[in-house]
């Protein structure tokens, strides 16, 4: 029976074995675990617990701890932090508070008590507070004191393998001793991968293969008891295999040792917090291959669940227009998709490749290259089925690529009228959830573009394609993508210059915006106090952008115009008329008119058929390609009404006492909306793990671009490139050289960055592209050539290096880098 708060209430000192479930407040994340297993009926050494009571006091309460220490027959211990915020589901703080070993003496550990609480504050620790969102007030230590284990061997089990992310296996690293070498990192140690064969261990090292068997069985018991939440399990009478029936659980970091009578002791446990979340599971054979979609439109951040709802069933639409069919899948609240089926199709799995170069990356692409040799994914023969979609969407497609082609001025006439009829076209809401509920669900089902967007678009991007191959042996990658750049008809270089005209018309009221942060200015803006120049027209154009703005769970800039007014600050701050976008806009145009005409004189030269060809689809890339960027465009104005009316809903379910705040529609699903909407069911606690759920993940820096269904990150697979330490490479996306100082930005909405600044972030989309405006350049770790930030950074003549690894972590803020987005390279300086 768990203890009463009052009963706990001014306790000091608390033996491990009195700590009952809730009582982490009072015991810190360590102590907590280590009475999780002593209820687990686990071998853990004799200890007790300094609480956070006594914390709170200032003062060691010294009495008690010596007592404590006497019962345990006193002689050599250890002594552990055990922070409030410590070994939690998203946080371990593995090594950053302090733990003493072989303490000897009343005095000795007294002093240990001291540095332990000292601790809690030094740089590392509050570093890593920061760095996931945990207030330093909040924040209390305990301390835990347990015997020492006479240790013969010693370290660490993880239940899952923390490099790659693949679950199903068991990682240890041991060594002789107490294990000291093995957490501090200062001596080899010996390594093992356990995958449940028979035979497993290196000969040799200092664990035999029972002891690494029962180290696996160990950890995988635990981790699926602690999910089970099951406490006193009979460990020693437990069936083989037993475990695994409760339902694998978070995977687990173990510290262990063995003593000199081949006993083993748990010294810890605690949650491996840096994996990123396994794909769901799945009934289909065999191992999957799941690819990322988010990126390509600029989207590391995990979408909301009410986001992902519909962006799975618009997503789906799409493929399903042109005949394909691919399960999308929510990992970690990123979108993915599953091309097992592509990757084993002999008809298809060499187009896979390609395809990835060309719409997700060269990282996306490698991954995948790297799985052709994967037995897993041999090709496997399948019958050819006549795809009835594609059969129906083949003629209409011909048709509208060819009269695209055909009178490309049309096509775009048709584009802009297309997006003018969605801005202004007139929206009535019903009255009642229910009716709000049925249009929303409707509108989400039948999430299509229509032809006269879809087509000039596609045509665009096919124009584009075909340049490569077109012009091979005559141009170079770099010169094409200089045709590329300075493209017109293109929404979102219309969008940044309508803000830099907006910055010309702000000049007189330039310090006023420059000193003044941009969410009071944009509460000003709301209130109506700021003089007219154009802001307010510039939103009722474009203010149904932001970034992430695919996910109808993310503010508007109609809603939040913060972002803006830190990038007319940008602006405002661009000074000398050379560097003006607009004037680097023409400059780039000009560039690109220049080589289309060398180019296409040089592919006559080899010869008259092909030169002609070439003129063709290089002026046709100059008046279609632009166009990529307006169908996502369009889309947004019915995104703008659906997230309306989701709010709409949200409010008067609060208004009901169902919701905690209007918002929190977006935090559940179509369907379970219908089920509060329809049974008046009370998820609000389910919304509340979700909000924390969605939080923590927005703090994630790093996302794998490629996932198995073992959770395998691919790209960790990948041999390393060779470095010299001081280069980064990715892949040139816009050329030109530049060097400047880098700007290392994650959240563009309270972004400042300097005339000639270089960009770095984990990626772009339409809502980051104001900042380009001022850039020198753009560095990202991720992306496609032709995805947004790439494609409007040629627009500038901006040179761009993307597909970075870690850009944002190897670049320090204010570094001197020197971008070459010919070479795709990113060159580190002081």
């Amino acid at each position: 029976m768990e203890k009463d708060a009052q009963e706990v209430a001014g306790v000091n000192v608390l033996q491990l074995t009195e700590i009952t479930n809730g009582q982490q407040d009072l015991v810190g994340g360590k102590a907590a675990g280590l009475a999780g297993l002593i209820r687990l009926d686990e071998r853990v050494p004799d200890g007790f617990c300094v609480t956070t009571e006594a914390y709170g006091s200032g003062e060691v309460p010294r009495a008690e701890v010596l007592a404590a220490y006497e019962r345990l027959g006193g002689g050599p211990v250890a002594v552990r932090s055990s922070a409030t915020a410590e070994d939690l589901p998203h946080a371990s703080f593995a090594g950053q508070q302090d733990t003493y070993l072989g303490v000897t003496g009343g005095e000795a550990l007294t002093e240990a008590v001291e540095s332990c609480w000292a601790s809690l504050h030094t740089e590392r620790a509050t570093a890593y507070r920061e760095a996931h969102g945990i207030p330093h007030d909040q924040v209390r230590m305990a301390v835990v004191v347990q015997r020492m284990v006479d240790a013969e061997a010693a370290g660490v089990l993880f239940t899952a393998d923390p490099l790659t992310g693949r679950r199903g296996v068991c990682v240890v690293d041991a060594a002789p001793g107490p294990g000291t070498a093995v957490v501090d990192g200062t001596a080899a140690v010996d390594h093992y991968v356990l995958d449940g064969t028979q035979g497993e261990g290196a000969e040799g090292g200092c664990l035999t293969p029972a002891r690494l068997k029962e180290l696996r069985t160990t950890g995988e018991r635990v981790r699926d008891l602690l999910a089970a939440g099951r406490e006193r399990a009979p460990r020693r009478e437990q069936a083989p295999g037993r475990a695994a029936t409760y339902g694998r659980g978070q995977e687990q970091d173990i510290e262990w040792a063995y003593d000199r009578d081949g006993e083993l002791w748990l010294l810890q446990a605690r949650p491996v917090t840096t994996l990123f979340p396994a794909p769901p599971p799945t009934d289909k054979p065999g191992t999957r291959v799941y690819v990322e979609f988010g990126h390509v439109q600029g989207m590391l951040r995990p979408a909301t669940p009410m986001g992902m709802s519909t962006l799975k069933s618009m997503l789906a639409g799409m493929l399903a227009a042109f005949g394909l069919t691919v399960e999308i899948v929510d990992i970690g609240g990123r979108l993915y998709g599953d091309l097992t089926d592509a990757l084993r199709n002999p008809s298809t799995r060499q187009r896979l490749v390609k395809l990835m170069a060309v719409d997700f990356g060269p990282r996306a692409q490698k991954a995948v290259e790297h799985l052709l040799d994967d037995a897993r994914f041999a090709p496997m023969k399948t019958s050819r089925k006549r795809n009835a979609a594609a059969m129906k969407t083949g003629p209409k497609a011909a048709v509208g690529i060819l009269g695209a082609l055909a009178r490309p001025e049309r096509a775009r006439a048709r584009v802009f009228g297309e997006i003018e009829r969605l801005r202004e076209e007139p929206v009535t809401d019903p009255a009642t959830v229910a009716e709000l509920l049925d249009l929303v669900e409707r509108d989400a089902e039948s999430s299509t573009l229509a032809d006269a967007i879809v087509w000039p678009v596609v045509s665009g991007l096919a124009v584009s394609a075909a340049l490569p191959p077109l012009l091979k042996g005559v141009a170079s990658e770099d010169e094409i993508r200089t045709v590329l750049a300075g493209m017109p008809y293109n929404v979102t270089i219309e969008m940044d210059l309508a803000l830099w005209e907006v910055a010309r018309r702000a000049e007189p009221y330039r310090e006023m915006l420059l000193s003044t942060p941009p969410a009071q200015l944009a509460r000003a803006q709301r209130a109506g106090e700021l003089p007219d120049f154009g802001f307010d027209r510039f939103l009722r154009a474009y203010g149904v952008r932001s970034a992430a703005e695919i996910d109808v769970g993310v503010e508007r800039w109609a809603e939040d115009p913060a972002p803006v007014f830190a990038a007319l600050a940008n602006c405002l701050r661009v000074t000398d008329p050379e560097q003006a976008p607009d004037r680097r806009f023409g400059r780039a145009a000009e560039r690109a008119e220049s080589m289309l005409a060398e180019l296409a004189a040089r592919a006559r030269r080899e010869q008259a058929l092909r030169g002609r060809l070439a003129g063709f689809f290089l002026r046709r890339s100059r008046e279609l390609s632009g166009l990529r960027e307006a169908g996502k465009f369009a889309g947004l104005y019915a995104l703008r009404d659906r997230r309306r009316r989701l709010l709409l809903i949200g409010a008067q379910l609060h208004t009901q006492g169902l919701f905690t705040a209007a918002d929190d529609v977006m935090f559940l699903d179509l369907p379970e909306l219908r089920t509060v909407v329809k049974t008046g069911a009370d998820l609000r606690a389910t919304i509340t793990a979700r909000r924390a759920e969605y939080e923590r993940e927005l703090r994630r820096r790093t996302v794998p671009v490629a996932l198995l269904s073992d959770g395998t990150d691919v790209e960790t697979l990948l041999p390393s490139p060779p470095s010299d330490g001081r280069t980064l490479t990715g892949m040139g996306a816009s050329s030109g050289r530049v060097t400047g100082r880098a700007r290392v930005v994650r959240d563009p909405s309270d972004a400042a960055l300097e005339p000639g600044d270089v960009l770095v972030a984990p990626t772009t989309d339409p809502g980051w592209t104001p900042l380009f405006l001022t850039a020198g350049g753009l560095v990202t770790e991720t992306g496609a050539v032709m995805a947004h930030g790439p494609t409007v950074a040629r627009e500038y003549g901006i040179p761009a290096v993307i597909c970075v690894p870690a850009a944002t972590t190897h670049i320090r803020d204010g570094q001197l880098i020197t971008v070459d987005g010919a070479a795709g390279t990113v060159t580190l300086g002081s």
